[in-house]
């Protein structure tokens, strides 16, 4: 059976409608991503892989829906189907996620606006503490075939050490993907988070892999959030990841700080918090990531 005939009959056992016409999509580095048409005239996104985590589509199914949840937060897809067994894919069959689907077109500068105000709301609705992942989510948080520690701690600075930025910054040494001496530097951030990561807050609800490719704006410019990677944690996360891979314009930045105003010194902290996108990005991408992580953690230890 191919891949594309097995696609179509997870569909249609999911959703009780046959699929008329199946075309791929762009859907990231780590999936296979189709529109699929039913003969119920929905079109649907869906998406496959054989290349993650076991839990990752029902970690991300649960995190569209915590986001929904929030009062005044971006729109999201809508769920309509997880497949998503806990056993190695070649014991059960493939994974699938389908959601409702979003016409794409460009974010204005009104969306650019909607964008800010609502990750202002999404953030504000809160979090029961750092690094939990939202009800229903699976331990751990899942980034593509990465799986990091699940826990929580007292502080945003020890949970960002103990449960983001050490595991990864281990894990790109074994690979090559960071330097011993990368490694040595990253760890003396970590041992200075407590008074590099600003004034306290408390857990926000975090979005938790916003690069600028998971804002989606449909036709009329309306944005929306895909793929996220949810836990709470502190709002910065967000934001500096927002502006990390080319970003929506000002606009976005601006309402944000007009409808839930930044702690003093937020600027310093961006390349603070990037440290986490990027050190994913050397594990799952290679050593030029690496190098641009540990010229930052120089920059915060020198």
């Amino acid at each position: 059976m191919s891949h594309t005939t097995t696609v179509r009959s997870l569909v249609a056992g999911a959703l009780g409608s046959a699929v008329t016409n199946l075309r791929r999509v762009t859907g990231g580095d780590l999936n296979d991503a189709y529109a699929a048409r039913l003969t119920d005239r929905r079109v649907v996104f869906v998406k496959t892989s054989t290349n993650t985590v076991p839990g990752s589509y029902t970690a991300e199914a649960a995190g569209l829906r915590w986001i929904a949840t929030a009062v005044g937060a971006p729109a999201v897809p809508e769920v309509l189907a997880v497949i998503d067994p806990p056993e190695p894919e070649r014991e059960r069959g493939p994974r699938m996620l389908a959601l409702s689907w979003i016409t794409p077109g460009r974010l204005t500068n009104t969306g650019a606006e909607t964008l800010g105000q609502g990750l202002a709301a999404l953030h504000q609705t809160g979090a029961p503490g750092y690094c939990e992942a939202p009800p229903g989510a699976p331990a751990g948080l899942r980034i593509g075939p990465l799986l990091l520690p699940a826990g929580t701690a007292p502080t945003w600075a020890e949970a960002y050490a103990t449960l983001r930025l050490g595991p990864l910054a281990r894990r790109a040494a074994r690979s090559g993907a960071l330097t011993p001496d990368a490694l040595t530097a990253i760890e003396r951030v970590c041992e200075r988070l407590p008074e590099l990561a600003g004034p306290t807050e408390p857990p926000a609800r975090l979005h938790g892999d916003l690069w600028a490719g998971n804002v989606l704006a449909n036709t009329n410019g309306v944005p929306y959030l895909i793929d996220p990677a949810a836990y709470g944690g502190h709002r910065e996360m967000d934001l500096a990841m927002l502006r990390l891979f080319g970003g929506p314009n000002e606009r976005c930045f601006s309402a944000y700080a007009e409808a839930f105003p930044l702690a003093d010194g937020h600027q310093e902290r961006v390349e603070l918090w990037q440290l986490f996108p990027l050190l994913a990005h050397a594990v799952l991408f290679g050593r030029g990531y690496g190098k641009r992580a540990a010229a930052i953690a120089c920059r915060y230890t020198s």
